[in-house]
């Protein structure tokens, strides 16, 4: 009797479920306390001002306001600047 050898089971077919990391709020994006602003794993990003990081690194507003990124000494860092500290002049391009 003529008998097929089994084939070997594939070793692929393995993947692990998405995290959903990265940034959920841009610059000039409104946010309220509470609001997740970036979700990473490590600190690819540090909390600024007005900004909390959770134990997973998440980091989140405290303050409603505007999110600004900007970059110090080689660390991007997250800042909520407050609504009540913006007037008509600052949201508009410096000319």
């Amino acid at each position: 009797m003529a008998h097929k050898k089994s084939g070997g089971a594939s070793r692929n077919g393995r993947d692990s479920n998405p995290k959903w990391l990265g940034v959920k709020k841009f610059q000039d994006e409104i946010v309220y306390p509470g609001n997740i602003i970036v979700r990473q794993r490590g600190t690819k990003f540090y909390p600024g001002l007005n900004v909390g990081m959770g134990k997973d690194h998440t980091l989140f507003a405290l303050v409603p306001g505007i999110v600004k990124f900007s970059v110090k000494r080689g660390r991007k860092f997250v800042n909520v600047i407050p609504l009540e500290n913006l007037t008509e002049d600052s949201t508009q391009p410096v000319q």
